[in-house]
Parts: C-alpha cells; sequence; structure tokens
C-alpha cells in the first residue's frame, strides 16, 4: 500500500485562514467576517407554534459557518494563476431536503499573474450565470479533483487485478 505524504500548511492571520497545498501551487482563502456568510442558524420547523396536546421538543440549531472561499491554482510554469470565487448558496445550505445539489458554487472565475501580488481590478472577469453548463462541470470536477481520484481508481483496479493473479 502506497501513501502520499500529505504536504499542506494553515496560515492564520485573525479572521482570514489561508490553506497552502502542494508548496503553493494550490491555495484555499476564506475570511470569516466576508458579509454574505451565512453564520446564523436556519429556521426550521420548530419554530412554529405547536398544535394542541402536541409535547414542546425544544433543540437547539446548528450553528453553520459558510463563508465565501477563493482557490486558486498555478500550474508547473507558474506564470498565472486561475482564480475561481466560490460561495455556499444561502438558499441549499438552509434546504437540506431538496435533491442533490451543489456542495458548492463557482461565483466566478478569472487569472492573475503571478508576479503581481494581488488580483487588480482591471483583471478580467467571468461571471459563471452565463458559462456553458459544461464548462462548469469541468471547472466544477477540476476543483473537486475528480480526474485524480478517476486516475486512483483505475491503478487500484490494476493493483487489485495484479494481486489477485499474483500467488
Amino acid at each position: 500500500m502506497r501513501r502520499r505524504k500529505r504536504s499542506w500548511e494553515l496560515e492564520l492571520n485573525g479572521t482570514e485562514a489561508k490553506l497552502v497545498l502542494q508548496g503553493k501551487k494550490v491555495t484555499v482563502t476564506f475570511n470569516i467576517n466576508n458579509k454574505e456568510n451565512s453564520s446564523t442558524p436556519p429556521t426550521s420547523d420548530g419554530d412554529k407554534e405547536p398544535s394542541k396536546g402536541q409535547k414542546v421538543e425544544k433543540q437547539e440549531p446548528e450553528l453553520t459557518l459558510t463563508p465565501n472561499f477563493v482557490v486558486e491554482v498555478i500550474k508547473n510554469d507558474g506564470k498565472k494563476a486561475l482564480v475561481l470565487d466560490c460561495h455556499y448558496p444561502e438558499d441549499e445550505v438552509e434546504q437540506e431536503d431538496e435533491a442533490e445539489s451543489d456542495i458548492f458554487s463557482i461565483r466566478e472565475v478569472s487569472f492573475r499573474s503571478t508576479s503581481e501580488s494581488e488580483w487588480k481590478d482591471t483583471n478580467y472577469k467571468l461571471n459563471t450565470d452565463s458559462l456553458d453548463w459544461a464548462l462548469y462541470g469541468h471547472l466544477t470536477d477540476f476543483l473537486l479533483s475528480t480526474a485524480l481520484e478517476h486516475q486512483e481508481y483505475i491503478t487500484f483496479l490494476e493493483d487489485l487485478k495484479s494481486f489477485v493473479k499474483s500467488q
């Protein structure tokens, strides 16, 4: 069984957190002060008045913090970073019973030069509301490492085949 060494660091600066993966190839940054956070508990049926004869059980609602986050990916040449601005849609956070939906959404996609320390307002941002659904799906798969998982699955099957064949 081969295990890969996990190489990541967590950098904290007040309310901002940055997770740096693979030697600064991938960073995920979020700030809990982001005003679009869903930091209040969702309303539930427990808030309704009980009908006659019904016992009242008060449960504390679970507090969920879902700040917006930014994922930056730098490829091998290191000249540009793909920047994906993501968020947790409020209606999806509150409605867990509904049909399966994405855990998060990609709001905007852009590039920035790695020679610049921060993103500039002059860089073009692509709003994903108008993006082709297939391309959006590929971006989501890219973020969720679907290709890596698929390759690991193939390697697993090859290892399993080799293991079963050997005596």
